[in-house]
Order: structure tokens, then sequence, then C-alpha cells
């Protein structure tokens, strides 16, 4: 008879090495490390108004110190996995409040870093009125960030949020306008001088993003507004011909560089916000030139209420 031999003790796994956490060859210290590009649902509970879902897309960072050589990427991932599976979160009040809950996530997951940055971008929808008098839902850019900054000792954490959306609208330009204007009237052709006259046209691209101090809050439609009247003209999906020639009218009785567009968006921002004065605000102007190879940019970054 053969004997039954014994199986062998199985042997516990041993945890894989902690590559990471091993020291730099080259001690210096980065200032983000982390994920981009991770796509979301997340369900928005604006006050006064009905859950809206959008799909978002972040990016997650921590500060890197010199000492270590990589950080653990897949926390951040379970971070962001996390609250949103948290039911407060998945009913956020808003997006930038859940970067900000999502950068001191970060923080509690990483303890070697100082610094966490989120970022998160969605596609922002809003009902707008074209110049035929017919609804038109328009697409927006959101954009959002927080940023958590590790207090020393056992002090908290320190928390910035910022709001902000991108608009596409339509600029005319105010010295082609009126270059052209008197070049006909040297060839002998009047035109009307209380009347706009032919100019080039730009799609401009109006990136506005406005830092929130303590609990404050901005409605994103309301940015949107300010970018809208900044610019010659909005633009629309829907226009008919005659919703055509009037928008073209509109942004031809409103020509403005790239700076005006700038400088009138710093403007209502300012009238619109006055509790915010002293707050940190961001605003671009991107010209998609039709008649040059190149586009025209100008940007600002100051606070609101600033006398320059």
């Amino acid at each position: 008879m053969h004997r039954a031999t014994k199986a062998a003790p199985r042997s516990k796994p041993t945890a894989s090495p902690d590559v990471q956490a091993a020291a730099s060859p080259h001690p210096y210290k980065l200032t983000r490390v982390g994920v981009r590009g991770v796509k979301k649902p997340v369900t928005v509970h604006r006050p006064g108004q009905k859950p809206t879902g959008v799909v978002a897309t972040f990016d997650l960072f921590v500060d890197l110190p010199k000492t270590q050589k990589g950080t653990h990427m897949s926390r951040n991932l379970e971070a962001l996995a996390d609250i949103l599976d948290e039911e407060v979160a998945t009913e956020a009040p808003s997006l930038e409040n859940l970067c900000r809950r999502l950068a001191l996530r970060l923080l509690e997951r990483h303890d070697y870093a100082s610094h966490a940055h989120v970022k998160a971008e969605a596609d922002y929808f809003l009902t707008r009125t074209n110049p035929g008098g017919k609804a038109t839902i328009e697409v927006y850019r959101l954009l959002t960030e927080a940023e958590a900054l590790r207090g020393t000792g056992k002090a908290k954490p320190t928390t910035t949020r910022r709001v902000g959306v991108q608009v596409v609208g339509m600029s005319a330009c105010p010295c082609a306008m009126e270059t052209a204007r008197h070049q006909m009237t040297e060839k002998g052709r009047k035109p009307a001088a209380n009347l706009p006259f032919i100019t080039h046209n730009q799609r401009n691209v109006v990136t506005l993003l406005l830092d929130l101090p303590g609990d404050a809050d901005v409605e994103a439609a309301d940015l949107v507004g300010v970018a809208e009247e900044a610019l010659s003209a909005p633009t629309f999906e829907l226009l008919k011909r005659g919703d055509e020639g009037a928008l073209v009218i509109q942004a031809h009785d409103n020509p403005r560089f790239v700076e005006d567009v700038v400088r009138e968006a710093i403007h209502l921002l300012a009238k619109r916000n006055k509790k915010l004065a002293g707050a940190s605000v961001f605003v671009s102007s991107e010209a998609q030139e039709s008649i040059h190879k190149h586009n025209a940019y100008a940007e600002r970054h100051t606070t609101l209420g600033a006398a320059e």
C-alpha cells in the first residue's frame, strides 16, 4: 500500500516591494505628480434647481518630497472612487466643492505630501434664446479646481477653490472695420458714419476662472453671462437666415479686440461680484483669426476690485 504523503504547508505570500517609497537617485522635490483625464459621472444638486448629471474629467495631483522615488498613484483613484461612493459627495452641491473634498482626501492618503491639487472639467448646458426668439440648448465648458495645503503641527489643512467657464463666442475686429471704412471713403464711396462697416470676424474663446474665498458661491451660469456680454456677440447652434443677419449686425455694432474682451470681462466680474473684492481672477480671450494663420490672445490675472 502506498502511504498518503502530507502536503507541504503553503507559505504566506509576501508583500511586493514598495518601489515608490525607495530613495530617489536624484533628490529633487516635484511640484505635482498624479493622474490626468479620469472620467467619472457626477450628479450636481444646486439650490432651487433640478439635479444635473455631468461626466467630469478629473486631474489629481500631490507634491512629492525629494526623499521619495515615486508617488502611489493608485491612491488617487481610490480616493476618487471612495468619495463618489459616499452619498453626500454623489449628490455634490457643486463640482468645486467635490474637488475640495478630494484634495483633502488626497492629503490623508499621501502622508508624505504637503500639497494636493484637483481639477475637474465637464460640459455644461444652458438654455439660451437666439436672435429670433427661439430657445436653444448651448454647450459651455465648466472648469473647477481645489487645492489643499497641509497645516503645520496640529493645524488643519487650508483649502482654496476656483470655479470658471470656457465660452465660445464671436468677436469683430475694430481695426479692420475702420481701415476698410477709410479706404472706401478715399475711393469716393461714403459709408454712413452711424452704421457699422465690414470687417473680419473671429471665433473667440473666453476663459474665466475665479477664486472662491471661504464658503462663497458663484453660479457658473452667471460667469457664462459675463463672458458672452464681454464678446462682440454670442454664438448659437440653431440660427435661421434672419437670425444670422441679426447676429452679424450685433457683432459689427460691438467690434472688440481680444484686449477689449478681457478688460470688459474683468469690469463686469468686479461690478457683479462686489462681495468677492480681493478674490483672484483669471481671464483670457483667444481669437481664432479668419484672415491670419495665427490667433490673437490676451489674458489678465488680477484681483477683483483692483485699481489697475
